[in-house]
C-alpha cells in the first residue's frame, strides 16, 4: 500500500442476531435487517480492508447467534475484529469467532493505524466499565507505539449523549479512559456503538463517534426509552497513513414497522 492510501474500513454495531434466526428485536427481525447491511457491505467489499464489530452481535448469548454472525459475513471475504457488548458473552465469542477471516486478537496494526480494542462490558450489567487490567493493557500498548496513529474501539460510550434513560448504561469511569488517552496524543479516534444512533463528539485532539445499529435505532435526546423510525446502518471510515480520516454514516434502504410502545431495552 502505498502512503497516500487510505485503509478503508466498516464499524458494524447492534446487531442483535438471535439463536432462532425468526427471533425479533421489539419487531424488528435482526437477521432481515442485518442482511440488508451485508448487501451493502458486499457492495463496497473491494473496498472495505477490514470490519469493526463493535459489541452486542448476539441478543441472547448463545454460541448459535455467534455461528450465525460467522457464517453470515465469511462470503465477504473480510478481514474482521470484535469486542462484546453488554447482550454478548465474551467467553462463547472467543471459542466461535477466531476462525479464516475472523480474529480475536485485540491489538493490531493496518494501513499504518494501531487498533486497540477494549472490553467495557460488565457480566450481567447493561452499563459499562473499563478493569484495572484492561486500563494498564491499554496504557502499555499505546506506550509501545506511541509513533502511530491510533483508533480505539469499545461498546460503551463515555459521555452522556442526552437521552436519560440510556445516559445510566453509558461507560462508568470515562475519566480513568480519558486520563491514560491525554497521556498519549497519536490517539486519533474512539468508537463505540451502545447507542443505537449517530453520536459526534470532540474532547481535546480525539474525536469520539457512535454509530447506528444494524437494526432498530434510539430516538435521540429522549428523556424515556423512544425508538426512532430510521433505517438500519453502519459507519465507514478511510484512515490515511499520517493520521487524517474521513468518515461517514451509511443507512440502508430497510424498513420495517416497529413496537414503538416498547417500554424498555
Amino acid at each position: 500500500m502505498n502512503q497516500v492510501s487510505p485503509i478503508s474500513i466498516a464499524q458494524v454495531t447492534d446487531i442483535h442476531l438471535f439463536a432462532d434466526e425468526n427471533q425479533e428485536l421489539l419487531g424488528m427481525p435482526t437477521s432481515e435487517s442485518f442482511g440488508v447491511v451485508i448487501q451493502r457491505l458486499k457492495e463496497l467489499d473491494s473496498k472495505l480492508d477490514l470490519l469493526l464489530l463493535t459489541g452486542d452481535l448476539s441478543g441472547d448469548g448463545k454460541p448459535e447467534s455467534y455461528e450465525r454472525v460467522d457464517n453470515l459475513l465469511r462470503p465477504l471475504q473480510i478481514p474482521t475484529y470484535w469486542l462484546p457488548g453488554n447482550h454478548d458473552c465474551a467467553m462463547t465469542m472467543e471459542e466461535i469467532l477466531n476462525l479464516g477471516l475472523f480474529s480475536r486478537r485485540k491489538s493490531f496494526e493496518r494501513g499504518g493505524w494501531h487498533f486497540i480494542l477494549l472490553d467495557s462490558s460488565v457480566p450481567d450489567c447493561v452499563h459499562g466499565h473499563l478493569s484495572l487490567e484492561t486500563l494498564d493493557w491499554l496504557d502499555f500498548q499505546l506506550t509501545i507505539t506511541a509513533n502511530k496513529p491510533t483508533l480505539i474501539a469499545l461498546h460503551h460510550p463515555p459521555f452522556a449523549v442526552n437521552s436519560d434513560w440510556l445516559d445510566t448504561s453509558k461507560l462508568q469511569n470515562s475519566q480513568e479512559l480519558f486520563a491514560i488517552l491525554d497521556r498519549h496524543p497519536q490517539v486519533k479516534l474512539v468508537l463505540f456503538g451502545h447507542i443505537h444512533q449517530e453520536f459526534q463528539h470532540q474532547r481535546h485532539q480525539v474525536q469520539y463517534l457512535g454509530t447506528p445499529s444494524t437494526c432498530i435505532q434510539f430516538c435521540p435526546q429522549s428523556s424515556n426509552f423512544a425508538l426512532e423510525q430510521k433505517s438500519p446502518g453502519f459507519r465507514h471510515l478511510k484512515l490515511y497513513p499520517q493520521g487524517t480520516w474521513e468518515t461517514w454514516i451509511e443507512r440502508v434502504p430497510y424498513f420495517h414497522q416497529l413496537e414503538l410502545t416498547a417500554t424498555g431495552y
